[in-house]
């Protein structure tokens, strides 16, 4: 008969202490410079690489192209803000693409946050097809 004791394998309980950590170390900050260094890159490359001129006169028809492209991209930034070694920080990515049509748009957001440990950072990318924002908020959890 298999042991299918919920304990795992001997019956061993892995017990986990708490850390008792309310603040990030020096080395384990969420610094804006580097992640909008991240965003900026994969905006640039994913942008550039997808969003050509025939893209774009079938806007209308192609708008969840446009929805996956976002959380893509979304998803991109979120995977190498991870490798910065910023492990106890909750991260949320929000990308916007709109297109160029002559027309202004103003994104904003709120948060209630401990101002000592979380922070943001916020980039934007424009070439003559599309605008986009990316924001990324990096939210420590204790």
């Amino acid at each position: 008969m298999a042991d299918s004791s919920p304990h795992g394998p001997g019956g061993v309980v892995e017990v986990v202490l708490p850390t008792y950590i309310i603040k990030p170390g020096e080395s384990d900050r969420f610094y804006p410079s580097q992640v909008k260094k991240i965003a900026e890159t994969i905006l640039a490359r994913e942008l550039d690489e997808k969003v050509n001129e025939q893209l774009m006169e079938d806007w209308m028809d192609e708008g969840d192209e446009f929805d996956t492209l976002s959380k893509n991209i979304a998803d991109l930034i979120k995977e190498e803000c991870k490798k910065l070694d910023i492990s106890r920080f909750k991260l949320v990515v929000q990308v916007t693409i709109g297109q160029q049509k002559d027309q202004g748009a103003r994104i904003t957001s709120r948060c209630l946050w401990d101002t000592t440990t979380d922070n943001y950072a916020q980039c934007s990318y424009s070439n003559q097809f599309v605008w986009a924002s990316a924001m990324v908020f990096g939210l420590y959890a204790e």
